[in-house]
């Protein structure tokens, strides 16, 4: 039920991310995901305003990706984004790209950090309560929708 995630507006796929395999390149998913976090961070209030007005802003620490299908020179997508979970310094969340006919291209799962960039060198830094009240009515609406099947997935060769 994705209905109570974030989910992005249309997405194209441009012809030059394709690689010469004749498909999307795998660093564009990633974009795509970006992308729809670019478009979902407004509602936490996260973005270039945030960070001119407080010196602060996010880093991603860590992204997962997993390549279901592939995607073409003008495919049609959207991206959803599910927030798992929060603290006062970090936030995590889960992705699916989703092409227009349906099934579900890629995966995506991230840690994000809130950064304080104001001093002489980058640091993790408490998000401010405004924001973390934002986080908590984003994460009780989108905890409506069941957990994603394929989250917490960790990389290796299973033997």
């Amino acid at each position: 039920m994705t209905e109570h995630v974030f989910r992005s507006e249309p997405m194209v796929v441009l012809p030059e991310w394709i690689d010469y395999n004749g498909h999307l390149n795998m660093a564009y998913y990633s974009v795509l995901m970006d992308q729809c976090a670019d478009q979902a961070y407004p509602l936490i209030g996260f973005g270039p305003d945030y960070r001119d007005r407080t010196g602060c802003t996010t880093y991603v620490v860590e992204f997962h990706i997993c390549y279901l299908r592939e995607l073409h020179e003008g495919d049609r997508v959207t991206s959803t984004l599910h927030l798992l979970d929060y603290d006062k310094k970090r936030f995590h969340v889960y992705q699916e790209l989703t092409h227009e006919d349906g099934w579900v291209a890629a995966t995506g799962e991230a840690l994000t950090l809130h950064i304080d960039q104001s001093g002489d060198a980058p640091k993790s830094a408490p998000m401010p309560e405004d924001i973390q009240a934002r986080l908590r009515d984003m994460k009780a609406r989108h905890d409506l929708a069941p957990w994603p099947e394929r989250a917490g997935r960790k990389i290796g060769i299973v033997r």
